[in-house]
């Protein structure tokens, strides 16, 4: 690529006539993915370290979800939830007994809106005269009002005060921080088992087993956001089973349904049974469709055995990362779990994003200084080889 990145000016001419340019894009047009491997508009291949955002868990077109796909938008593509659908029951019997704890679904579109379900949730649990909810600080909940308001990032408040009241953050980890916020008004607990967007920050030892002994003493909802760490991200079904705590509601998306924009809140039934007809809803959520896609990303999940692939793929970069590490000492901190990686460094990473795009490979930086790579299950050994040598000699270069 020689330092450019070339893209059809045609296209480039469109989105700066007609798209908001509320996102930064680099110059490259997608036009195909398969698996790990996508192509530009020129017929340039990139490794792709970070799919979807997150999303596309499976790697880009995963074959049973795009069969599962094709068949069900030749039969029913939408239909409102005043009617029911065979796909979205066994959806939810699906997420419902692998958590464990027989949760209850409600269905949505993104990450976003699942949170929003949660809070809803929350407070009419909390009624009368509970509505407060403890977040953490360098969370990341979403973009809608609601969900913002949770986030415990003032960055992306800026400009959009007032927020919702009734959101106080604590720093993550520290459960005496936590219990010194709640006080007679507060209703829940919201959290994310590791932070995603925060900097794929781990959860110290006793840390979520505690927060469900002061949830449970207060009377209080634990809600864990699992948008990003879901659907067997860490090597487990859902990144709290790898502690063995059990909270009251869990937020999805991303990876529910392979790529397809699918979003969930699974909730206790002593709790879900306050969301009742006209506290909430979504449209689209739930369409034969999108349930189609998930049911297919469960089937692949167990019948290729990713679980234990999320764990050894994990293994195999955290080998690599903590050899690099020694190698260079800008690398500050590696922190793994599963198929959720994150190199901390000393210097900015945006120089290293950039010099892997124009050797082809897609990552992200995240809060400026951590490399954030989230790949897929279906990552081979030979591309995590190929994109590890890529990235150990740019960063070995800074």
């Amino acid at each position: 690529m020689n330092g450019e990145c070339d893209m059809n000016p045609a296209t480039l001419d469109l989105y700066q006539r007609y798209v908001i340019p509320n996102y930064t894009r680099y110059p490259v047009c997608l036009v195909r993915g398969e698996g790990s491997a996508v192509w530009d508009d020129a017929g340039n291949r990139y490794l792709d370290f970070f799919p979807g955002w997150g999303c596309n868990l499976l790697g880009h077109c995963p074959p049973r979800v795009v069969a599962a796909v094709r068949e069900q938008a030749g039969q029913l593509i939408h239909v409102p939830n005043s009617w029911y659908t065979e796909a979205q029951g066994k959806l939810a019997q699906a997420l419902g007994e692998r958590t464990g704890w027989g949760g209850q679904c409600f269905f949505c579109n993104s990450g976003a809106e699942a949170v929003e379900a949660a809070i809803k949730v929350a407070r009419l649990n909390g009624k009368p005269g509970r509505y407060k909810i403890v977040s953490m600080l360098n969370s990341f909940h979403g973009r809608t009002f609601g969900a913002l308001s949770a986030t415990g990032q003032p960055k992306y408040h800026q400009g959009l005060e007032p927020l919702l009241a009734g959101f106080n953050y604590a720093p993550f980890g520290d459960l005496d921080a936590a219990s010194k916020l709640i006080d007679s008004e507060t209703c829940a607990i919201l959290i994310e088992p590791i932070q995603g967007e925060g900097g794929i920050n781990l959860p110290p030892t006793g840390y979520l087993e505690g927060l469900r002994e002061l949830t449970d003493r207060h009377k209080l909802m634990l809600i864990f956001d699992e948008v990003q760490t879901g659907m067997g991200r860490t090597g487990r079904w859902f990144a709290h089973q790898n502690w063995n705590v059990q909270p009251d509601a869990v937020t999805l998306a991303k990876a529910l349904a392979g790529g397809v924009a699918c979003g969930g809140l699974i909730a206790r039934p002593e709790f879900a049974a306050k969301l009742r007809p006209g506290t909430h809803a979504a449209t689209f959520g739930g369409n034969p469709l999108a349930c189609a896609a998930a049911l297919a990303t469960i089937e692949t999940i167990e019948a290729d055995g990713l679980l234990a692939r999320g764990v050894e793929i994990g293994e195999r970069f955290r080998q690599r990362f903590e050899a690099l590490r020694g190698r260079c000492p800008w690398i500050r901190d590696v922190r793994i779990r599963g198929c959720m990686i994150g190199v901390e460094l000393t210097i900015d990473g945006a120089p290293i994003v950039q010099a892997c795009l124009e050797r082809r490979l897609l990552i992200n930086c995240t809060h400026s200084t951590v490399l954030r790579l989230l790949p897929a299950l279906t990552l081979s050994d030979a591309e995590l080889d190929e994109g590890c040598s890529i990235l150990e000699e740019v960063v070995g270069n800074q």
